[in-house]
């Protein structure tokens, strides 16, 4: 019996362990997002313990870089998945797990898929107002994560590139921009840089790309849907005297994540050359309440 017990106990406490561990996660509306109150706290699907689906509670999914060497940056990942599914492991906590060892904490979204059946969203309204929400959660919320609110990017993949885009390249819809009732609405959702990894083709061109934060853009040369708009993109944010920096890799295709679904050797250290670029402009280092100033230019 007490053998019994103590295996219990063993079993008890490594489950509490693990649950502990388990990153916490905000809604970005607790009472309900607009236009999905039907709906609210209805259950996402988890397919093959990595793609989620039936979201329509946003949220984010906090995970702190380790206080030791944390350096006050932060970033909203946005994965991909088609607006039909979110890539949430591939695209989402191993990329906030990377960023960790920069000293970077993440934050992960989970947005409202359009594609997802018969979801009723859309990309341009209720997506990109999900990622604009949760650019305002993070800065509303700076002091209790020791983030610096000048220093708050955003990474999305694919699909959600294409919700950076939308959301760092365009001005902000007029009607959204005037509606301010909810105190976090007072926080800004423009994004101090952007990071996107073969950004999909919506939102390019962009419209206001003289307003843009410095970009990184990252895709195969052989992607046939996000080779294309993630030069475009580039091309646009360079002649407009927006500091960007792209990378094109030969014999690659699409949804190479973290480079891990690639044989290139090039292209499983893409995420170094972002590392060097955030460094580069002065994203990793805490600048006392000042915006980074980058590398001076010759």
């Amino acid at each position: 019996m007490k053998l019994i017990m103590a295996l219990l106990t063993l079993v008890c406490t490594g489950a509490l362990a693990q649950q502990a561990a388990q990153p916490p996660v905000f809604q970005l509306w607790p009472e309900g997002a607009p236009g999905s109150a039907a709906h609210h706290n209805e259950a996402e699907k988890l397919t093959d313990g990595a793609y989620v689906s039936n979201v329509h509670d946003p949220s984010l999914t906090v995970v702190r870089a380790d206080p030791r060497h944390a350096n006050g940056a932060a970033m909203v990942v946005v994965p991909g998945g088609g607006h039909r599914m979110l890539v949430f492991q591939n695209e989402g906590m191993l990329a906030a797990r990377y960023l960790n060892r920069m000293g970077v904490s993440a934050f992960v979204l989970k947005y409202r898929l359009a594609r997802d059946g018969a979801s009723g969203y859309s990309i341009e309204g209720d997506a990109a107002a999900d990622l604009r929400r949760a650019l305002r959660w993070v800065r509303a919320h700076a002091a209790d994560y020791g983030i610096d609110p000048q220093r708050v990017g955003v990474m999305g993949f694919s699909a959600g590139g294409e919700l950076v885009t939308l959301v760092a390249d365009h001005a902000e819809p007029a009607a959204a921009a005037a509606n301010k009732r909810d105190p976090l609405d007072k926080q800004s959702s423009r994004p101090d840089f952007q990071v996107l990894v073969y950004p999909g083709p919506l939102g390019v061109p962009a419209s206001a790309v003289k307003d843009a934060p410095p970009a990184f853009l990252v895709a195969g040369s052989r992607d046939e849907c996000c080779m294309a708009p993630a030069l475009q993109l580039y091309q646009q944010l360079a002649a407009a005297g927006v500091s960007a920096e792209l990378h094109l890799y030969a014999d690659t295709g699409h949804a190479f994540n973290l480079g891990q679904r690639g044989e290139r050797i090039g292209l499983q250290h893409w995420p170094d050359r972002l590392h060097d670029w955030l460094a580069d402009g002065g994203w990793l280092t805490a600048r006392a309440g000042r915006k980074p100033e980058g590398v001076p230019a010759p």
